[in-house]
């Protein structure tokens, strides 16, 4: 997807889990999306710097650096929901794009799930709609499903400890 597309995403998705998490037309509520939203954008912006700076798609789209910044919070109490915009950009580069990106850098070859369409696509747009509306699905599952691990600690862990197994 395009770099538009990107920002639209994580601004959707970053400040719907933020209601998700506080579904309430309220300051709380408004807390709750600047909270969640605005590290959500952040975060979603971070693979794209290797458009700059080593090569597209492969230096900082892959797991390794997704799991760095999962575990990032666990160690420094800080950017709890930077890791769920580097999540959302490669859902998107995954779901929404043809081109794929090398999940398991260093290792080179390129991953994609053959759904998507061309960033030049006229539906380019739509496409980055609906790959949104499927990820506030999921998180508002993981939100329905883990509300209170979410709320005291919202990492990955904390919500993947609160399934039910």
């Amino acid at each position: 997807m395009n770099k538009r597309g990107h920002i639209v995403n994580a601004v959707l998705l970053g400040f719907g889990t933020g209601f998700l998490l506080e579904p309430t037309i309220s300051l709380a509520g408004a807390r709750s999306a600047f909270v969640v939203g605005v590290p959500v954008v952040l975060g979603a912006l971070v693979p794209d710097i290797d458009t700059e700076f080593g090569t597209h798609r492969k230096t900082l789209h892959n797991l390794p650096v997704l799991v760095l910044f999962v575990a990032f919070p666990h160690f420094t109490g800080n950017l709890q929901y930077v890791w769920l915009g580097i999540a959302t950009h490669y859902a998107l580069d995954l779901l929404g794009n043809v081109r794929g990106m090398a999940v398991f850098y260093p290792y080179p070859k390129l991953y994609d799930i053959p759904v998507g369409v061309p960033v030049t696509s006229k539906w380019a747009d739509v496409v980055t709609l609906l790959v949104t509306a499927f990820e506030l699905a999921v998180v508002a599952a993981l939100v329905e499903v883990g509300r209170e691990a979410l709320l005291e600690g919202p990492t990955l862990a904390a919500a993947l400890g609160s399934l039910p197994v």
